[in-house]
């Protein structure tokens, strides 16, 4: 007797060996399909993925298998671990040698549930089915002829009333799935029929089912158990592995499984709790025997001793097992305990972690889902994190434009990092918080990998620049008022020749003025020819009136506080506005000013009193730069030239000493200046300006003497073309 014991053992040690050296990194698990497949794939994928990111030296995959497949996917090791219905289950035990590692606890609400039984009901309007004895001669709808929780236990609960579905009911059909089995007792196809407990829960859950159109026969109730029930209960699915799969593997898959957290996503898509030490099915063997179902299908009187006296050595072989299962039942109790306590301190770590940062950060998964959120978000946002996780980041606070305009989720710089694993920094956008208001937010998007390098979501951390965008408004605002200040400045520097410029029309206009009162009051005032010249006089008169005028509206223009924003501009009326304003100065100083305009650009994209302020500031530097330049070499060009590149240049050069290098460095830091009387705040405020229209101004030595300053401005079409274009645009949509 032990010499044989010693052989079995010997025997099970090189099994193991074998299989463990000849173990497969892709590892498949078969699941009952009793939902169908997309239904199986969906709750047990996450599953799947949750045993690869434990185990990532295997990769699991979920395999759907209908009733009629699951023997020989078993039969042929098409999969490494079966998980099926307890009925199954104790077939496969009996015929394959499959060894179940745990059993699954259903989660149902906050509670879990290790045991489960049939329902079976009808139309709540069948008042002629009110007990088990009236579904007699009634058709009768199962899942399956191999369902336990969708056939054999209502079965069993039929025979003791005297009713054999197969030879009592007028009809007995198997509709695959659970669902279509409610469906057609609903739909009234079918008279009766049964499903496993807590199915129509959960179609009245999803699938809409008024639980008040179906009526309980049978109806049984536990205080333990809260679900519809016409059945005695019994243990649910567990988890097996098949022979072929090493033990070593099976313990590491179910020390994951048995350290899987109540919450996990995993278990709340495959709708269970926890996995826990396998349970006893002895009472679905007494149905199986009761019934006459395999493998009791042939068994007659049996009794003890006859099974000690022909499977003594199975005893022996199971007790072995049975010792070997305690010793890593002990092993796995132990190392679970150790993985909590190792889970809870990471988690907290993790968390403390999180929660010492001041910017915000949360997760995001494939669904765009909230997977976490520290507390910074709670804080910068007021949504709590119960509010954040497990919904939709986009819809809670990013689903509007500043504006209230609908932002498509498409366009969400996070859905797009979650589908094409790019990194993303957005330096300026709006969050929406709890209380309806927005917030200026900057932030940037990481894709999270997974197994083999996929992308399972992306982390978003974020930080509220609400402040620093008001401070930079205000600085803006301030920085207006600097231009607005400068161009009073300017103007006071050149009044003396805008006066001038105002009093040679007025000069005129009163010379003109008292001559024709001269000849109004001769006594020829009433001849026609003087009545012509005084007309001509008249004539005089009002141009030189809307000179002045003319020059007063530049004036004006030129000292405007309240600036509109950039828009497209004639390059032609700027430098209008800059001679009307200093041609006075340039003829004073003897200066010879020569426009090379290119006509090939007549509108680019500008503030145009900003951009005239800064042309005024130039040539007039340019002017003062060539006091101490002989007269008849005094010399000012402006010049545009397009560039080729979009931006149209802007260059003012003169003929005068030029500058230090010295002082080029530091020409346009504020208070540096190379006048006796200059603040040295012009070419400081003018590179401000041209900053702001995205470029800066440059200086070059010319080549014959002085400098030459200059800046680029960006070329736009003519608004009327812009127009014209839209409205034939608009034209063809609408005729395609």
């Amino acid at each position: 007797m032990i010499r044989i014991v010693s052989l079995l053992w010997l025997l099970l040690l090189s099994m193991t060996n074998s299989l463990a050296y000849a173990e497969d990194p892709f590892i498949k698990i078969g699941v009952l399909s009793h939902r169908g497949d997309t239904f199986t794939l969906n709750s047990w994928g996450p599953t799947a993925r949750y045993l690869t990111n434990k185990l990532p030296d295997y990769d699991f995959e979920i395999i759907p298998l209908d009733f009629d497949e699951v023997d020989s996917a078993v039969k042929n090791d098409e999969v490494d671990f079966i998980l099926v219905n307890p009925g199954i289950y104790v077939n496969l035990e009996y015929k394959y040698r499959v060894s179940r590692l745990g059993t699954m606890y259903n989660l149902r609400g906050d509670d879990a549930y290790k045991v489960f039984g049939g329902v079976i009901f009808t139309r709540k309007d069948r008042e002629d089915i009110q007990t088990l004895e009236d579904l007699h001669g009634k058709s009768f709808m199962a899942v399956d002829a191999t369902s336990l929780g969708g056939f054999q236990m209502a079965w069993r609960e039929l025979q003791a009333k005297g009713i054999n579905p197969y030879e009592d009911f007028s009809k007995l059909e198997f509709g695959g799935i659970h669902d279509h089995v409610v469906r057609s007792v609903i739909n009234g196809e079918i008279d009766a029929g049964t499903v496993r407990t807590d199915i129509l829960e959960r179609m009245s859950n999803t699938a809409g089912l008024d639980l008040t159109q179906v009526r309980i026969i049978n109806p049984q109730t536990d205080s333990n158990f809260p679900f519809r029930l016409s059945t005695r209960l019994y243990p649910e699915w567990p988890f097996s592995k098949l022979q072929k799969t090493s033990d070593e593997l099976a313990k590491k898959v179910a020390l994951a499984l048995f350290a899987m957290p109540k919450e996990h996503p995993a278990a709340l898509a495959g709708k269970y709790a926890v996995w826990d030490l396998p349970l006893d099915y002895q009472q679905v063997h007494e149905l199986f025997q009761e019934l006459r179902l395999p493998p009791y299908d042939q068994i007659g009187k049996f009794t003890v001793k006859d099974v000690v006296k022909k499977y003594w050595y199975w005893g022996v072989a199971a007790a072995i097992v049975l010792l070997g299962m305690g010793v890593i039942t002990s092993a796995v109790v132990r190392r679970n305990k150790r993985l909590k306590r190792i889970q809870l301190r990471m988690e907290r770590h993790y968390e403390r972690l999180l929660d010492s940062v001041g910017d915000g950060i949360y997760g995001v998964d494939l669904n765009g889902n909230c997977t976490f959120a520290n507390k910074a978000t709670e804080n910068i946002t007021g949504w709590k994190t119960a509010q954040l996780v497990g919904n939709n980041q986009h819809t809670i606070l990013h689903h509007s434009h500043a504006d209230g305009t609908h932002y498509p989720v498409e366009e969400c710089p996070v859905y797009k990092t979650t589908n094409d694993s790019l990194p993303r920094f957005i330096d300026d956008d709006i969050f929406w918080k709890a209380d309806g208001s927005t917030i200026s937010v900057e932030y940037s998007c990481t894709p999270i990998k997974g197994p083999r390098n996929t992308t399972i979501g992306s982390a978003v951390v974020f930080r509220d620049i609400t402040q620093r965008e008001l401070v930079k408004k205000k600085t803006i605002e301030h920085q207006l008022q600097l231009f607005h200040v400068a161009r009073l400045s300017t103007l006071g520097e050149m009044a003396s020749g805008i006066a001038h410029e105002l009093n040679q029309p007025l000069t005129v206009i009163n010379n003109y003025s008292r001559a024709c009162i001269r000849m109004l009051g001769s006594k020829d005032s009433t001849d026609e020819s003087m009545q012509d010249q005084c007309s001509e006089v008249m004539e005089k008169i009002s141009k030189q009136a809307e000179r002045a005028g003319a020059v007063i509206k530049q004036i004006r223009h030129f000292v405007n506080k309240d600036l509109p924003d950039k828009k497209p501009v004639k390059v032609s009326e700027m430098l209008d506005v800059v001679l009307e304003l200093t041609h006075m100065e340039i003829e004073r100083k003897m200066v010879t000013l020569q426009l090379d305009i290119d006509d090939s650009v007549e509108w680019v994209l500008a503030q145009d009193t900003q951009i005239e302020q800064v042309i005024i500031n130039l040539v007039r530097n340019a002017v003062e730069a060539m006091e101490d330049t002989p007269e008849g070499q005094r010399n000012l060009i402006i010049k545009t030239e397009n560039q080729q590149d979009g931006k149209l240049k802007i260059s003012i050069s003169d003929s005068g000493s030029g500058i230090d290098k010295e002082v080029v460095e530091q020409l346009f830091d504020p208070f540096i200046t190379t006048k006796e009387q200059g603040m040295g705040l012009g070419l400081s405020i003018s590179q401000g300006i041209i900053e702001t229209h995205d470029d800066k101004i440059i200086i070059e030595d010319n080549v014959e003497g002085g400098v030459c300053f200059s800046f680029k401005l960006p070329i736009v079409k003519s608004p009327k073309i812009e127009k014209e274009n839209n409205i034939r645009k608009t034209k063809n949509k609408e005729v395609a």
